[in-house]
């Protein structure tokens, strides 16, 4: 069983000892696991600004209120003064960082322990929001009325460095800007930093906040956005159904604690799960379109299997990437039929079995790998996987495929696969299993 490797090459084994969540469905991870397996959605119309003259006018939002509620109230993770330094992006990390770190149970103290642990965050557009701002003050008011923070509101990498900030961590704080495969990506670097000796503990993730004007126009300008579904927000996300037309947009962050196994036995910390595999690659294609074939995915969905030494039908569950587009979505299946072959048409207990979690929050961009990584670490825990919603039938030609429709299914998930694929054609994979020692 791929979990009870030791270390393989002479690497050191990783594993997740901590997790948080700040997602349309909730903030904190059981709001929002327990409301994606109730089949629940966090799409709703947008109430944050004017949206009547703009196409699609539907996103994935955080939920206000309390975080004992799963709301999202800024002044409960930033203090006032600090809020206007920021961007949403920022916020987010913040608030899911500060989750994982709680349940990890590791908080430096000491200065070596500081300096082995470190942060890698990343984002696909990072602060829209204050550019957008900036921009619009810079031409109303003038050079003088912008603010001092409006570079560093907005940096990607200022999300890795205000949680470095925050908590003293002083080990390698970076950020990661691959589109839609930043937070698959974040993840799988810290873990390889962790692997070769960089650092002992990695706070990683991804996070985004780019529900905006700007952002939802851009978007609908290159016709990548749902617009068929605005008097419906609930049904608008619905990966490989024959109604499908773009994707929503999504706002929140996915934070994991990567730590070196040796190093969590040794303080006896709770271990979520194994990072088994990672791997990445190019389509060298197009700038927004995969190849029909899905090489770019089915390379560094093979490449993630081979590091972590896993055979293809050892993988119970897939979170896609499907993001309920109508080529990218049939791409993917066409990648994984590739890669699994009849593993992936084999019905039953013994088969495969793919959802896509963003039929219930929409696409939350840089975030969205993360997120999705820490949901397979969760089908791991709880031997269930997640639905794809809004799901009428499978598309022609993959009838045999399990893709998990209208509800959560209880099933054994030894190893599980999450995919993200972004702009400009960077895919990643990440494989995950449990740890029985």
């Amino acid at each position: 069983m791929a979990g009870q490797r030791a270390g393989r090459n002479g690497l050191r084994r990783v594993v997740v000892t901590g997790w948080g969540l700040a997602t349309p469905l909730g903030v904190g991870v059981e709001h929002t696991w327990g409301r994606l397996l109730a089949g629940e959605s966090g799409i709703r119309a947008i109430d944050r600004f004017e949206v009547a003259d703009l196409p699609s006018r539907i996103a994935g939002l955080l939920p206000a209120g309390s975080r004992a509620e799963g709301g999202f109230d800024a002044g409960e993770w930033v203090p006032a003064k600090d809020q206007r330094k920021m961007d949403r992006f920022a916020m987010y990390a913040l608030c899911a960082a500060e989750q994982a770190l709680q349940d990890a149970g590791w908080h430096p103290a000491t200065r070596e322990s500081r300096e082995r642990t470190g942060v890698l965050i990343g984002s696909g557009i990072g602060g829209l929001p204050a550019l957008a701002e900036g921009a619009v003050t810079l031409e109303r008011q003038g050079a003088r009325r912008i603010s001092p923070f409006f570079i560093p509101s907005a940096l990607v990498n200022l999300a890795a460095g205000q949680v470095a900030i925050r908590h003293g961590l002083q080990g390698p704080t970076h950020g990661v800007a691959t589109a839609c495969a930043s937070g698959a990506h974040a993840i799988g670097d810290a873990a390889r930093m962790v692997m070769l000796g960089d650092a002992d503990v990695m706070v990683a993730g991804g996070t985004e906040g780019a529900v905006s004007r700007l952002g939802i126009a851009g978007f609908a300008a290159a016709r990548a956005l749902s617009t068929g579904f605005n008097d419906d927000p609930k049904a608008a996300s619905r990966p490989w159904d024959a109604g499908r037309d773009g994707f929503v947009i999504g706002e929140g962050a996915g934070i994991v604690v990567l730590e070196d196994y040796e190093h969590a036995r040794a303080r006896g910390a709770h271990i979520h799960a194994e990072v088994l595999g990672y791997g990445l690659s190019g389509d060298g294609y197009h700038v927004a379109a995969p190849p029909e074939d899905g090489g770019g995915a089915v390379r560094a969905m093979r490449a993630a299997l081979a590091w972590a030494g896993v055979a293809p039908e050892e993988v119970d569950y897939v979170n896609a990437h499907a993001t309920s587009t109508p080529l990218g979505d049939l791409v993917e299946l066409r990648a994984l039929r590739e890669v699994f072959g009849a593993h992936a048409e084999r019905a039953g207990e013994g088969g495969l079995s793919v959802s896509s979690t963003k039929s219930a929050m929409g696409h939350l961009l840089g975030a969205a790998g993360a997120v999705e990584a820490i949901l397979c670490m969760l089908a791991l825990r709880d031997q269930v996987v997640p639905p794809t919603l809004n799901l009428g039938a499978p598309p022609e030609g993959f009838e045999r495929f399990d893709l998990v429709p209208g509800s959560a299914r209880k099933r054994s998930v030894r190893v599980a696969l999450s995919n993200s694929f972004g702009f400009g054609g960077t895919n990643a994979a990440l494989v995950v299993g449990a740890v029985t020692n």
